[in-house]
């Protein structure tokens, strides 16, 4: 009988450390884990697809990567449009890829959608962007379009986070197509999945944000910007691009100053952390807690 497919995933909140924490699991370098064989990791970060997108999004540097094979990391164009339904395309082949040369496949994200196309046996809607419906909707505020989402489908509106924008609009595209966004049966995990999840208590979580935004200026995270805003983007088209880009391009749009960028980006990062958390309390029933003391 066929042994079952085994991957391993690394879940948390931002500023948590997993990306460290898998390369580790991918070297057997950690003490007290499991020995893992050979181990490559799959990024599952919404935000370190894209190009570009490197110090502003905490991408791992190659140095960091200490020779750990890493897939999923700076693959689209900032002007491409990826879906879960897509991601989940491109990442699979990899994942078998990976199972087929015998080693373990480690997902790493905070990109729960993401994390869940992977791991999970369920059917995700293949509606294609809609770009005029996208611009239509842009217009909106937050707020407005999950009031249109809860009128339309109050379900989705139910199981979506309210202030993720993006999301939101993605539903409303799927309905424009599709009428409703399909319901998915319970899911079901495809393979014998680890998961590792990174707890953090939340004064330490706010200390590392602050040190971690401290960091990514220091390394030119608003250079990283502005030459991001040079190709025509503003502050409110690099809106799927994250709060870092969005928060700092109002900077460098004057509408606030630089003690008001780092308020807003700390506030909004530990907002941000929260709604992980609450992702990943699903997890909790097959989950491994790695305690952060530090």
């Amino acid at each position: 009988m066929k042994s079952p497919q085994k991957i391993i995933v690394v879940a948390g909140p931002t500023a948590s450390g997993k990306s460290d924490f898998a390369v580790e699991l991918a070297l057997s370098q950690s003490k007290g884990l499991d020995p893992l064989i050979d181990g490559e990791i799959i990024s599952a970060d919404s935000r370190q697809l894209y190009k570009g997108l490197d110090i502003g999004t905490g991408k791992i540097t190659h140095e960091e990567m200490k020779g750990v094979p890493h897939h999923m990391l700076s693959v689209y164009e900032l002007d491409e449009d990826v879906s879960v339904a897509r991601y989940a395309r491109d990442s699979t082949p990899i994942l078998q890829d990976i199972f087929s040369r015998n080693k373990t496949p480690i997902i790493c994200g905070g990109t729960g959608q993401y994390i869940d196309a992977l791991i999970y046996d369920t059917q995700i809607p293949t509606v294609e962007p809609n770009k005029k419906l996208r611009e239509e909707l842009e217009r909106e505020t937050t707020e407005e379009l999950f009031q249109q989402l809860s009128r339309q489908d109050l379900d989705r509106a139910q199981s979506v986070d309210k202030h993720n924008r993006v999301r939101i609009i993605r539903a409303l595209e799927i309905i424009d197509a599709l009428g409703t966004v399909p319901k998915l049966e319970a899911p079901k995990l495809k393979y014998e999945t680890t998961i590792y999840l990174m707890n953090l208590s939340r004064e330490l979580l706010r200390e590392r944000i602050t040190r971690r935004l401290e960091k990514r200026l220091a390394e030119g995270m608003i250079e990283e910007v502005k030459g991001i805003m040079s190709q025509g983007y503003t502050s409110t088209t690099m809106k799927k691009f994250g709060l870092e880009y969005v928060t700092i391009g109002k900077y460098l749009e004057g509408v606030s100053n630089e003690e008001k960028m780092k308020e807003e980006l700390i506030t909004k990062s530990m907002q941000y952390a929260k709604r992980q958390q609450t992702w990943n309390k699903k997890y909790l029933s097959y989950a491994k807690i790695i305690e952060i003391q530090k």
